[in-house]
């Protein structure tokens, strides 16, 4: 399903990396935690990185991570030939134990001026684009300057989506609700907006609304990888073993289709 040999399976569990349990004739049997850490595994061999960094970037990972963390509780991705970690609002490269700032990890080379205009004389398309460049130097900027936008323009679907994104990751996902809502309200079919809206919505407990939304990016965009892998998960976790397969052998499709 996600690419993988049984024999790198086996190494990652043999390594600690992964928590199967045994069945009645000792076999392993991997749960969904399990999978969110062969999946990055998966998509960090997708990217060409050697199985012995993969192998050294998970080990050195899990001692860097404080106690109570799990590799399954934060997202590893592969930057060109750099092993990337994000947890929450940190980023860092494991192998070094460097932490990184996210324009750094973006690949951003320069960040654009603000159009050369007044304040008085800028439109929400200008404020927006500013606030996108200022979240690689200062997140509070960018949220006033997307604020900003939408005041101009309160049905500008993306400054909703990337206001809400930060208000998300700064630990406010109530906010975020409200303007990926907003979001969908201008674009109906807009891919991101339901995704987050579902991953907002799966963090506030409300996992019925979390649901529909992942089945709205679904039915928007039905290669939306990560909205099958998400209902997926929830699906598991209420016991719902046949909708979790179901869904996670969407998610292999998407991922196969999409490369």
């Amino acid at each position: 399903m996600l690419g993988l040999k049984p024999a790198q399976i086996r190494s990652y569990a043999t390594q600690g990396f992964l928590t199967p349990d045994r069945g009645p004739r000792g076999e392993l049997q991997f749960g969904f935690q399990d999978l969110v850490v062969l999946r990055a595994a998966s998509e960090l061999t997708s990217a060409d990185i050697p199985q012995r960094k993969v192998r050294r970037a998970l080990q050195r990972l899990r001692e860097q991570l404080p106690e109570g963390r799990t590799l399954a509780g934060v997202r590893i991705s592969a930057i060109g030939e750099r092993v990337i970690v994000r947890d929450r609002d940190t980023v860092w490269n494991p192998e070094s134990g460097q932490e990184l700032f996210d324009f750094a990890v973006d690949d951003i080379a320069t960040v654009a001026e603000i159009p050369r205009k007044s304040t008085d004389e800028l439109d929400a398309e200008d404020w927006y684009d500013a606030a996108c460049h200022l979240e690689s130097t200062s997140i509070d900027e960018a949220v006033d300057a997307y604020e900003r936008a939408l005041l101009l323009d309160p049905t500008h679907a993306d400054a909703h989506i990337n206001l809400g994104r930060l208000l998300h990751e700064h630990g406010a996902p109530a906010a975020a609700e409200l303007h990926y809502r907003a979001a969908l309200e201008s674009d109906p079919r807009h891919p991101i907006a339901a995704f987050n809206l579902g991953v907002a919505l799966e963090d506030l407990g409300r996992t019925n609304a979390a649901i529909e939304a992942y089945e709205r990016a679904i039915r928007i965009d039905p290669l939306n990888a990560d909205a099958h892998f998400n209902l997926a998960g929830i699906l598991e976790r209420r016991g719902d073993k046949a909708g979790a397969v179901r869904e996670l052998k969407a998610y292999a499709r998407s991922r196969a289709d999409k490369n």
